[in-house]
């Protein structure tokens, strides 16, 4: 699948902004499972300069600071994105028990996969999120089938309900409420595999999606979207969407990946003003024939 990409972002202050400094992660990524091309980013007012780096887990990120008085900000990306067909082998017979002790006996494993079986700065468990995660990643359980299991929990149990929730409410409340959005289903999910000794990650990216039959869809409809990676030993990083119950393939679109949420924020940074602000975000992905 091939689709254009556009992410529009627009800040607006009700006090002026005298500087501002920001860091952006809007990139998608080049992998085997996608070509990134022809990336434009466009941001007004326009900094004097634009630098790029790639971060410790292999994103894109972008830093620009604006020290002239404004109260509007707009950041605009857009790019083509060519999603390669993945084959995925739907089942492995390693058990959970088997994985987890692999991980820990497994010495160059070990050092790869560590960082993501601890805690974040988002992802923490306690005694219930550990119950929550053992009704599925059952010891004698394939790991690839209790992680089915689990994504296919999340998606009955929880109701997707946006504004409900937001990037810090804790993982606790989710549990309980059985509402929120793909950031807290993917927090959630990797915070599940992380009790048990599982490591996972977030990914931050984009799905294609499709209007109701018989509508037009409506042009800026798309969202940003979140979901999970998880290493499976002989199988390497896989991935699976809770929000959606599936196996992301041509119609998820990645951008970056982290430990959660705060790794990968798709714009954070600083602003010297006063008063209140308010942000619009729209994002369309058109699939290219």
């Amino acid at each position: 699948m091939k689709y254009k990409l556009k992410h529009k972002t627009q800040y607006t202050y009700a006090n002026e902004v005298h500087n501002y400094q920001s860091i952006l992660c809007l990139q998608p990524l080049n992998s085997s499972k996608q070509i990134c091309k022809n990336f434009k980013l466009v941001i007004e007012p326009k900094p004097s300069k634009i630098y790029s780096r790639t971060d410790y887990f292999g994103n894109i990120q972008h830093y620009f600071s604006l020290h002239e008085s404004h109260k509007s900000l707009k950041v605009t990306v857009t790019s083509e994105i060519e999603v390669l067909i993945n084959n995925v082998q739907l089942f492995n017979t390693i058990t959970c028990e088997e994985a987890r002790q692999r991980f820990q006996t497994d010495h160059a494993l070990k050092v790869q996969v560590l960082l993501y079986q601890l805690p974040s700065q988002f992802i923490s468990w306690d005694d219930e999120i550990v119950a929550f995660a053992e009704t599925c990643l059952i010891p004698s359980k394939p790991l690839f089938e209790g992680i089915l299991d689990l994504i296919q929990k999340i998606f009955t149990e929880f109701k997707f309900k946006s504004g409900s929730t937001n990037v810090n409410t804790p993982l606790k409340t989710v549990l309980k409420e059985r509402k929120g959005v793909c950031q807290d289903f993917s927090h959630l999910a990797i915070a599940s595999l992380r009790s048990v000794g599982i490591p996972a990650r977030y990914v931050s990216g984009y799905i294609e999606t499709l209007p109701p039959k018989g509508k037009v869809k409506l042009e800026g409809s798309d969202a940003s979207h979140a979901w999970i990676s998880v290493y499976i030993p002989e199988m390497g990083w896989c991935e699976f969407d809770p929000t959606n119950n599936m196996i992301p393939q041509q119609r998820h679109i990645i951008t970056a990946y982290g430990r959660d949420f705060a790794d990968v924020s798709p714009m954070k940074g600083i602003i010297f003003s006063s008063g209140d602000h308010k942000v619009k975000v729209e994002v369309d992905v058109i699939p290219l024939v």
